[in-house]
């Protein structure tokens, strides 16, 4: 018993620590962060958090990951545009959260300089994306719906990569309605013939 609650005391100190992280990048900027006032806000000890986080930039990076963001779940429902659509207006909502956007965006900036956090961001956070993406598509050309010859890898750094530029870039989040033109005439361009189903 006294194991148990030992255990839920720490999950939820692990839980304060994160949701602290998070609202204070929101507050200051991924910048401004610091471990001293994650620790102030949950009511923690530096000790502790260097003791399960190695770096603000993990620490961050982990609380993104524990909100279990729904942009890694891509459906098939047999439609790759409807279902891409889909997806990717999910991902770009994720983008554009105040909680979310802003860590996001500046881990992507911290992994330029350093190699851990960048290794552990995309095996993480972006690599089951790209993953899951690639997979969708490559369901859809094996289904007919999109050109034999579709390079899926590079399908889809352009369905993401449209999406970073608007939000990093110009600074103009994607849009719903933008989402679907974009889906719509990137994909409209790599559509193949859907093979016939077989008559039982």
């Amino acid at each position: 018993m006294a194991w148990a609650n030992q255990y839920r005391r720490s999950d939820e100190s692990r839980r304060a620590i994160l949701d602290a992280a998070l609202a204070q990048c929101r507050e200051v900027g991924y910048e401004s962060v610091s471990i001293e006032a994650v620790a102030r806000r949950a009511g923690a000890g530096k000790q502790t958090i260097y003791r399960w986080w190695p770096s603000k930039g993990v620490l961050l990076l982990d609380a993104v990951v524990s909100l279990g963001s729904d942009s890694e779940s891509f459906p098939d429902t047999g439609d790759v545009v409807a279902d891409l659509t889909a997806q990717m207006t999910r991902a770009a909502r994720t983008m554009s959260s105040p909680t979310i956007g802003p860590v996001l965006f500046g881990l992507l900036g911290a992994a330029h300089h350093d190699t851990a956090l960048a290794e552990r961001l995309d095996r993480d956070l972006l690599g089951p994306r790209r993953e899951a993406c690639v997979a969708r598509l490559r369901a859809a050309r094996e289904r007919g719906e999109l050109a034999a010859d579709v390079d899926e890898t590079l399908l889809m750094e352009q369905l993401y990569g449209l999406l970073y530029y608007r939000s990093l870039v110009i600074r103009k989040p994607p849009t719903s309605a933008y989402v679907r033109r974009h889906v719509a005439g990137l994909l409209g361009g790599h559509a193949g013939r859907p093979r016939a189903r077989r008559k039982d």
